[in-house]
């Protein structure tokens, strides 16, 4: 396929931080899609028809990666062409490798300076970020490309030297990111490629304003990329400063849920939720439990073990090292229930995930349909159940009709023969299960297979240094 490149123009340089946009550059302010034009693209059957680079074509191949999804047949051709793109697409839908491949591709025989990235990808989380390199990092390698992470929670040092060496692809967090530009260990002026993901998220988080700091060293003439599942808002405030006539791709409602994803309401006594909580925790297969607070789901976790159920929780008062080896165990199977609030409700992208158990509902119809994201995904099969009580059921109502969601509603008590069909709920074993401590690990290896430090020998330096301070950063 012979992709042509059109000239691309931008305003003057303007002072950071925010952008004054002209009539001529962007339609009204009213919405995002006023400044892109939807396009309708044919589905494409193979990643061949795209005309990637040999070595990135045959490191899909050895993967087992044949057919994209329609959201990477939608945007790979502009975006390979050079065009600013907006893809909005449900969590699951394939997003990673539509900007991933595009910025590998375009990346393709050059070389990095030390300190000068040459494309970003720009994340909300630290999971995120993780998962995005999980599957960037192995084809970038095959290609001759430096793809490597700057987030918070890890070792500042290690990100420095890194970036030393020279890398193509960083992918960062707002925070961290800027940590490295103002300690000089990272300059932004070479980066001719940027891809925002989950743009609705950094928005919701607060993250908007580095964005916009970061988005403002980069060259303008340089190429961009967001994707997001909404485009209204601070989203489509961001686009219509920075994203220069955008090709928008969209293929999915921003309210509807996957076709292969079941729905359902369980209606239960007060006195009852737990039980039934447990016994569906209890199934065989992958489940995540979303509640409200950390100290709910650290609560919740610890009354699963209590009966018999292999459970952790996951939440922002965690470590990093604590947040990597409960999502290494839930991934090795060593648990098979992970309780979660909203920090793991985009970004963290597990196989096989077969329900999602709403233990408390959420706050907004979009923080249902990111939780629900964890499972059926890429296709695959999944059940989505949400435990109110009588008194939730009309703030519920409304919730899943504004996610465009029409579950099925059930009253349910523990032991119920239709609580076990929908869910493959059982009874727990009753045995209690211990929570694996920090230094548990074969070896005392970490999650991310460094071996600890001996006992009694400080961190940083030999026996008998004081050990040194560190330093305390943001995501």
């Amino acid at each position: 396929m012979t992709i042509t490149h059109q000239p691309r123009s931008r305003a003057p340089k303007k002072k950071p931080r925010h952008r004054t946009a002209t009539k001529t550059r962007f339609a009204p302010e009213t919405s995002a899609t006023a400044t892109s034009t939807p396009t309708a693209s044919p589905r494409v059957e193979s990643f061949d028809s795209f005309g990637l680079p040999p070595k990135l074509q045959r490191a899909l191949r050895d993967a087992g990666i044949t057919a994209p999804f329609p959201i990477q047949s939608a945007t790979l051709p502009d975006a390979l062409a050079g065009r600013d793109v907006l893809g909005r697409a449900q969590t699951g839908s394939g997003k990673t490798l539509a900007f991933g491949l595009a910025l590998l591709a375009r990346l393709n025989g050059g070389k990095a300076q030390p300190r000068r990235p040459r494309a970003l990808v720009l994340v909300p989380t630290r999971e995120l970020a993780m998962q995005v390199a999980d599957v960037l990092m192995p084809l970038a390698k095959a290609t001759g490309l430096w793809c490597r992470t700057v987030v918070g929670g890890m070792s500042f040092t290690r990100q420095e030297e890194a970036l030393n060496r020279g890398v193509d692809l960083l992918i960062a967090t707002p925070g961290r990111l800027s940590d490295h530009v103002r300690q000089g260990t990272c300059t932004l002026s070479d980066v001719g490629f940027v891809a925002l993901d989950e743009a609705d998220q950094m928005a919701d988080m607060g993250f908007l304003p580095q964005v916009r700091e970061i988005l403002d060293l980069t060259p303008e003439t340089g190429q961009r990329l967001l994707f997001s599942a909404t485009l209204d808002g601070a989203v489509g405030q961001l686009v219509r400063e920075y994203i220069i006539d955008p090709v928008e791709h969209s293929v999915a409602p921003v309210t509807a849920s996957v076709d292969t994803m079941d729905h359902h309401v369980f209606s239960v006594a007060k006195v009852d939720k737990q039980a039934v909580a447990a016994e569906i925790a209890a199934r065989t297969g992958r489940t995540i439990l979303f509640v409200r607070t950390k100290h709910h789901a650290d609560r919740v976790a610890k009354q699963l073990r209590q009966v018999g159920v292999p459970a952790a929780s996951l939440h922002g008062g965690k470590t990093q090292g604590q947040r990597n080896r409960v999502l290494a165990d839930f991934k090795d199977g060593r648990s098979n229930a992970l309780v979660a609030t909203d920090v793991a409700a985009r970004g963290i992208h597990v196989d096989d995930v077969s329900l999602v158990l709403h233990v408390d509902p959420p706050n907004d119809s979009k923080d249902y349909l990111h939780r629900a994201g964890r499972t059926a995904r890429a296709g695959a099969e999944g059940t989505v159940v949400m435990l109110i009580t009588p008194d939730q059921r009309r703030t519920v109502r409304r919730l899943t009709d504004r996610a465009g969601v029409t579950p099925t509603t059930t009253q349910v008590r523990p032991g119920d023969a239709e609580l076990a069909r929908i869910t493959g709920a059982r009874q727990p074993s009753e045995e209690p299960v211990v929570e694996p401590q920090p230094g548990s690990r074969p070896g005392g290896a970490r999650p991310d297979g460094r071996r600890r430090p001996r006992q009694g020998t400080p961190r940083g330096g030999a026996r008998g240094r004081a050990p040194q301070a560190r330093r305390q950063r943001r995501d």
